[in-house]
């Protein structure tokens, strides 16, 4: 990885035993002492052999921070603070609580599982990226959270150069865009194909000495080359998706092969289940048919091997890789896992020696802030799936290597990822809901538009914008008054908040300049709301202007499909899958 900021920090000492208080569900600091029940520490520390380092969580209120110098498992030995942080016990920084959850980078993404304590020289495990501007500059509290998660195939790290192509600069070799929905109830993780063939746009990126380079755009080529080629970084791969899905993505993480050894590892295994035997002479994973718990190269040979699933196609590797995410995810959120300090602390070291960011989440409590967002979500609500695909028609029959995407069944389900709806079953009372109390206000409309019109100069109406096209309140506002002569129209800028669909809000006694401004506007029935109160002769009624506004007088766009087409892959977090 391209490491742009690591540092040293303070390191625990083993000598501090941590243990679960089952009254507040946190791990605190306590020492043994000569067999009595452990206590909390308040004293000055003392060494026991007994004591078993692990996962802590923040110190309770009269417990000393640890000392510097003597290192946990995996960490390194005291070292001096991060450049610009200062030095001594006074300059250390205060610890978070972070939860983790899947695998590779999805582990801080995915299941948010698990909370753990990092320390400050976790931080300095983080290795962080410029991406000029590429992504929003950080997810949203309020708002719909789009990570990019990056699997690269650079061939880095002690023990993977004997994959081939060891001076590969590496590409976006498996890449999952997550949405995690805005009221953070469900997420989707959407698979995009290596082999796909896209356009790659222009991509500013940030040099080592400051300055910015622009690599020219291509078009036609595989999607992996967003990523190592020409110097391209993680930010030509979210500007890539931006442009290929129409999701614009807050930030991203990326991982090479070391990820999937050490995690799994770390989670002391990922059960698996084969339907069939498997010896894959190019990834050398040789299993017996039936279940297995892979860790470290056994657990990377599976996640790679392509000759020995479905069609021996990239495609079929993906729902393989989806379906050991999966199984990772549930491994964490066991029990064992849970219950276990030791398996926190390994995950936290795993997770963070592997992973590149952006700015946005370039500290633990970055990374805790948005895994704070996620601890919520079920495992059953959580949809992992694939953009669907073609093979690519310009190639021969008989060499078919790249893919094209399917715009039939693409665009609804980029639609309904873009529209933050659940592909899981999560909203299903309520969308029942909504769907009969929109079919009861469709009945009432009908009926109001079967009464008269009111001439256009008496039309009174306050037009917003509540998330159309930039401009749109003021473009529909000269529409109005110089197309169609309603000089009461006026523009009232940007809405105080969004709305999904565009809307027309009126009193009872509005009824006929809602229908004269309706059918200007080619508004359908299940635009107009219709309040329970007359207006005043001078209050205006309120048009709020949607995503799916388009241009004044134009139909709005259709709406935003509620299920998948039959033929889109889907699979859900919690079930268990055999690879085939």
């Amino acid at each position: 990885m391209d490491a742009q900021s690591r540092g040293r920090a303070d390191e625990i000492d083993p000598a501090d035993q941590w243990v679960l208080n089952p009254r507040t569900g946190h791990y605190e600091l306590q020492l043994n002492d000569s067999g009595a029940q452990a206590r909390p520490r308040v004293g000055s520390p003392r060494r026991s052999s007994a004591a078993a380092p692990s996962a802590p969580t923040a110190p309770s209120p009269g417990v000393p921070k640890p000392r510097r110098g003597d290192a946990p498992p995996g960490g390194r030995r005291g070292g001096r603070p991060r450049k610009g942080e200062g030095g001594g016990g006074g300059g250390r920084r205060k610890k978070a609580l972070a939860v983790t959850g899947g695998t590779l980078a999805f582990l801080l993404v995915g299941g948010a599982v698990a909370g753990y304590l990092y320390y400050d020289h976790l931080n300095g495990n983080l290795s962080v990226t410029d991406i000029a501007g590429a992504g929003t500059g950080g997810f949203k509290k309020d708002q719909a959270i789009n990570i990019l998660v990056i699997g690269t195939d650079k061939r880095s790290g002690a023990g993977n150069e004997g994959y081939g192509d060891k001076d590969s600069v590496g590409h976006a070799d498996t890449t999952i865009l997550f949405h995690i929905a805005k009221d953070r109830s469900n997420a989707t993780a959407l698979s995009i194909p290596r082999d796909l063939i896209t356009n790659i746009p222009d991509c500013p990126t940030k040099q080592p000495d400051g300055t910015t380079k622009t690599v020219r755009g291509t078009k036609g080529v595989r999607f992996n080359n967003s990523l190592g080629q020409e110097g391209r970084d993680a930010g030509c791969t979210m500007r890539t998706v931006k442009d290929l899905t129409g999701i614009e993505v807050d930030n991203f993480m990326m991982v090479d092969f070391n990820a999937v050894k050490t995690l799994s590892t770390a989670v002391g295994g990922v059960p698996v289940c084969l339907e069939k035997a498997v010896d894959d002479r190019d990834s050398h994973l040789k299993l017996s048919q039936g279940e297995h718990r892979l860790e470290g190269e056994q657990a990377l040979a599976f996640v790679r091997t392509r000759h020995a699933f479905g069609n021996e196609s990239d495609l079929d590797r993906i729902k393989t890789q989806q379906q050991f995410l999966g199984s990772m995810m549930r491994e964490m959120k066991s029990k064992e896992t849970l219950t276990s300090p030791k398996k926190f602390f390994s995950l936290a070291e795993a997770a963070t020696k592997s992973l590149t960011v952006d700015q946005g989440l370039g500290s633990i409590d970055k990374l805790t802030d948005l895994a704070s967002e996620l601890k919520d979500i079920d495992l059953k609500n959580i949809t992992f799936t694939t953009l669907p695909v073609l093979d690519n028609p310009a190639e021969p029959a008989n060499r078919k290597a790249t893919v094209v995407v399917n715009q039939g069944l693409a665009d609804p389900l980029l639609q309904m990822i873009r529209g933050d709806v659940s592909l899981t079953e999560v909203e299903q009372k309520e969308q029942a809901a909504k769907e009969a109390a929109d079919a009861d206000a469709k009945a009432k409309q009908d009926a109001l538009l079967q009464g008269n019109r009111a001439p256009a100069g008496d039309v009174r109406v306050s037009v917003y914008n509540g998330g159309g096209p930039k401009g749109a309140a003021s473009t529909t506002l000269n529409w109005l008054q110089n197309t169609k002569g309603m000089g009461k129209a006026s523009n009232q800028g940007n809405a105080p908040s969004k709305v999904s669909a565009t809307q027309l809000e009126y009193a009872p006694n509005q009824a006929d300049q809602a229908r004269t401004l309706a059918d200007a506007m080619g508004l359908p029935v299940t635009a107009l709301k219709m309040g329970t109160t007359d207006a005043g002769t001078k209050t205006p009624m309120k048009l709020t202007l949607g995503p799916d506004f388009q241009q004044p007088g134009s139909p709005l766009a259709p709406p935003v499909p509620q299920e998948l087409p039959k033929d889109v892959q889907q699979a859900q977090a919690d079930k268990a899958v055999c690879a085939k």
